[in-house]
């Protein structure tokens, strides 16, 4: 039985880009890097990044890793949009919370995630 998440590994390309872009644009704390692996705290799980072997191909679909925003949603789109990132949807709202879609440094899906007001 699973207890829990212990990290979560993103293939890249670029590990300076992908490490400036986790650290620098969505704020994570850098806690390892090194060529072909760093690490960082996204506030207790660890999320890796691994350096691609030059044979993975790039796919669509798999792992979507989201994150929830200290202040509102808008006002992080907001400030990412500001620092470049590539939104591939707009805001959509759901019973069980609202939504974002964007892409890392390296093609990866990402979204932004903001619970349900009571």
């Amino acid at each position: 039985m699973a207890t829990g998440v212990a990290s979560v590994w993103v293939p890249v390309d670029d590990m300076e880009r992908a490490v400036g872009f986790y650290r620098d644009v969505l704020g994570l704390e850098l806690t390892d890097q090194q060529p072909q692996w760093s690490e960082l705290d996204a506030g207790g799980l660890r999320i890796g990044l691994n350096a691609r072997e030059g044979v993975s191909q790039h796919a669509d679909g798999g792992a979507v890793i989201s994150f929830r925003p200290d202040d509102d949603l808008e006002s992080e789109v907001d400030r990412l949009r500001g620092a470049g990132v590539r939104f591939t949807g707009d805001i959509s709202d759901h019973e069980w919370g609202r939504i974002v879609p964007f892409k890392d440094s390296e093609g990866n899906d990402l979204q932004l995630y903001a619970p349900p007001k009571n």
